[in-house]
């Protein structure tokens, strides 16, 4: 019998280990979690073995195409790169600004890095950004913010020492599941708790001790009245604020009345005190795309941190956790170029560009000073005309991006470049198609949530000619700078570079090696961040090892943050209020939700029921979670659907918002608050419907509320086209 391939799980950021090997027959696997592996240590939720064992539903891309007379028709793949350098190399040496490149945290870190290395210093363009822009900026900015550097404090050695667990707008029962029943074990010990804020009755809202229901998009109001209670319940720890900490005084003094807030955020001063009390516990506070997928996101997000920072929450089984969901929206994060240079280099630092300048060996000035527009804004730009090429790779932006219709029309328009797996919808309309390997066929490392370094090994080859992302960018990328410096698409030597650039920044990757990744199965950033410097392993993950990101590494329990004075900041006062609430026309509030059987944009097979159809949504009569016809299913409350009294759960209705109409099926859910619509985030229709405002600090756009009406009868929705 073959040996089994020892990888990681890219269905989600937790990063389990698992162990695979070829099935009997066809291209299907046998999957198992991985034992040896520090993260998951044999456990694996079922969708990622599943998902991981069995090929898609959707269909593969296995050759190049380029479009001729209207069609996609396959090609070389000699005539595919022919005519993407045709198109890109005048643009190159006139205007690489006219060049937009969009990534994804799909991707491993070393081809992540490497489309940064051709989108910075080969082209030189600042319209460069990837997908993680859509669900991780608000709380990168708000860690910058607070912190100086990017990512979480804790790591999941954390959680079984937390007492309190708080989860934000998050449903890490069906996003995370094996992080979920950690956090679960540990809520369930002796004096712990779990309280969970969340509009809607979720899975894990429904294993919760304590659940606060506040109004869609009413986190910031929220999250001020928590830290005002706190301060009126004497819950600050005043020596952690004074040693570590510098603008608590002013926050304080700009503190809304309790009641107020709490009104504010749709919610009883009870709930506020309840959630306040949580805090003066050793709490871990973990928060999601609820908090993140906001127009005041940022803001939230840093009101989160402050709650951390006045209980003096921060250090061993405490601190505020963001959760990620795509698997490796982290190493993109640090890896890429696209908001800091790699390592978290800031754009405005001469010092920075000259170092990535000079380790890229381009000039100085074809490095852009800023990170440039995010993707919402740049496919703005390729609507507004001042866009001429643009190159998607693992993403699916004629879907993904909000107010869906605008962003397919402006992608129609300009030449584009789809590099894919899978035949999606912006497949559907490029004009060069690059057939992409997936997961379990491609070779690298991704980084987990908690800053954890694991290997990803191929199992299988790639069908028919498609090549690994980081083989096409660099071929793409030597095309477009014959005389520039050769790019090596080998993962080992792609993630040395990486690594190499990392030194001494606040994410140093310098400890992390494939030969060290081998021997103890994962390695945690930055150095130094679990062991001190120089240790005996020099930053592996042992499973028992809490968190010391900002420790001192002598073990004397202060904090050192990468700011200018050292320590850690709480926000600057200030106010939101929701860009689009509910009004006589549009008087229901739409906000879209994860689902455990589906994935992304559909593009990987919309209600596939790869988790035998289980749903944390409405349940349509046959129980999936997904209309038989694919329409858009539709989550009401009892009282809400009542107030239609034409209209019966499982009708067909038509859902519409100021940016576009789209054919639904009404499914009563008494999970749903009075006045709410649930929809699902990863159906191919729902984001026509979606807003466009963007978080001014983070250029993430608001998912997670917009005003809507619903309508009895159905219309008759566009189909997508079925190219190639």
């Amino acid at each position: 019998m073959e040996r089994p391939t020892r990888t990681t799980c890219a269905r989600c950021a937790v990063g389990c280990g698992l162990r695979t090997a070829p099935g009997d027959g066809g291209r299907d696997l046998q999957v198992s979690g991985d034992p040896a592996h520090p993260i998951g240590r044999g456990q694996a939720c079922r969708r990622g073995v599943e998902e991981t064992a069995t090929e898609p539903a959707t269909e593969r891309i296995t050759r190049p195409h380029l479009r001729r007379d209207g069609d996609l028709v396959p090609v070389s793949w000699e005539r595919a790169l022919d005519a993407v350098a045709d198109r890109l190399d005048p643009l190159v040496a006139s205007d690489p600004d006219r060049i937009g490149v969009l990534g994804s945290g799909q991707q491993t870190t070393e081809a992540a890095y490497l489309l940064g290395r051709v989108a910075r210093g080969a082209v030189g363009t600042r319209r460069y950004d990837a997908n993680t822009t859509l669900c991780m900026a608000s709380a990168v900015a708000a860690y910058y913010g607070a912190f100086g550097a990017d990512a979480p404090p804790p790591t999941y050695a954390d959680v079984p020492h937390a007492e309190s667990h708080v989860v934000w707008g998050a449903n890490p029962a069906v996003a995370h599941p094996v992080l979920f029943s950690r956090i679960r074990e540990s809520a369930a010990g002796s004096g712990g708790e779990l309280v969970v804020v969340d509009p809607l009755r979720t899975r894990t809202a429904e294993a919760a001790d304590v659940h606060v229901v506040p109004e869609p998009d009413g986190d910031f109001a929220l999250a001020q009245a928590v830290l005002a209670a706190a301060v009126d319940a004497d819950h600050v720890d005043d020596a952690f604020v004074e040693a570590n900490t510098v603008r608590f005084d002013r926050l304080r003094a700009s503190l809304p009345d309790v009641a107020d807030a709490a009104e504010a955020a749709g919610v009883g001063p009870d709930a506020v005190g309840r959630l306040a009390d949580a805090f003066s516990r050793p709490t871990l506070l973990y928060w999601g795309m609820g908090v993140n997928q906001s127009a005041g996101g940022t803001a939230t997000a840093r009101a989160l941190i402050d709650c951390c920072l006045a209980t003096g929450n921060l250090g061993p089984g405490t601190g505020p956790f963001s959760l990620t969901g795509q698997s490796n929206s982290m190493g993109t994060r640090i890896c890429s170029s696209k908001g800091r240079w790699p390592g978290g280099r800031a754009f405005d630092d001469p010092a920075a560009r000259r170092a990535v300048a000079d380790a890229w060996g381009v000039p100085r000035e074809r490095l852009p000073d800023d990170s440039g527009p995010g993707p919402v804004d740049l496919v703005a730009d390729v609507a507004a005309g001042e866009v001429d090429a643009l190159w998607t790779v693992a993403t699916n932006p004629a879907v993904g991006l909000p107010n869906a219709d605008a962003a397919r029309e402006a992608l129609s328009e300009v030449f584009l470049v789809a590099q894919d797996a899978f035949r999606s919808e912006t497949v559907a309309l490029a004009d060069v198609v690059l057939p992409a390997a997936t997961w379990g066929e491609t070779a690298g490392t991704l980084v987990a949530m908690d800053r954890t370094v694991s290997r990803v090994r191929p199992a299988r080859d790639p069908p028919g000619a498609a090549r690994r992302d980081a083989a096409i960018i660099a071929a793409v990328g030597n095309r477009l700078r014959p005389d520039g410096p050769d790019l090596d698409p080998s993962p080992e030597r792609t993630f040395d570079e990486f690594a190499a650039l990392t030194a001494g920044t606040p994410a140093d990757c310098s400890h992390v090696t494939y030969d060290r990744l081998d021997r103890a199965g994962a390695i945690r950033w930055p150095r130094g961040a679990v062991v001190p410097t120089g240790g005996s392993d020099g930053g592996s993950v042992p499973p028992d090892a809490t968190a010391a990101r900002y420790r001192y590494a002598d073990g004397d329990g202060g904090f050192a943050f990468p700011t200018p004075s050292g320590r850690a900041r709480f926000s600057a006062p200030g106010s939101y209020a929701p860009p689009e609430p509910p009004d006589e026309t549009y008087p229901l509030v739409l906000t879209t939700v994860r689902e455990r059987n589906a994935y992304n944009t559909g593009v990987r097979g919309w209600g596939s029921a790869n988790d035998s159809g289980a749903t944390d949504g409405p349940e349509t009569p046959d129980g999936s979670g997904t209309p038989a016809d694919g329409r858009l299913p539709l989550g009401v409350s009892p009282a809400t659907r009542r107030a239609w009294r034409s209209v019966t759960s499982g009708d067909e209705v038509t859902v519409a918002s100021r940016r576009g109409r789209v054919a639904g099926r009404l499914v009563e859910d008494d999970r749903v608050p009075d006045g709410v619509v649930r929809a699902p985030i990863h159906h191919p229709s729902v984001n026509r419907l979606t807003l466009d405002v963007v978080d001014p600090e983070s250029g993430e756009p608001a998912y997670k509320a917009c005003a809507v009406r619903v309508e009895s009868g159905g219309i008759t929705d566009r189909k997508p086209n079925a190219e190639p």
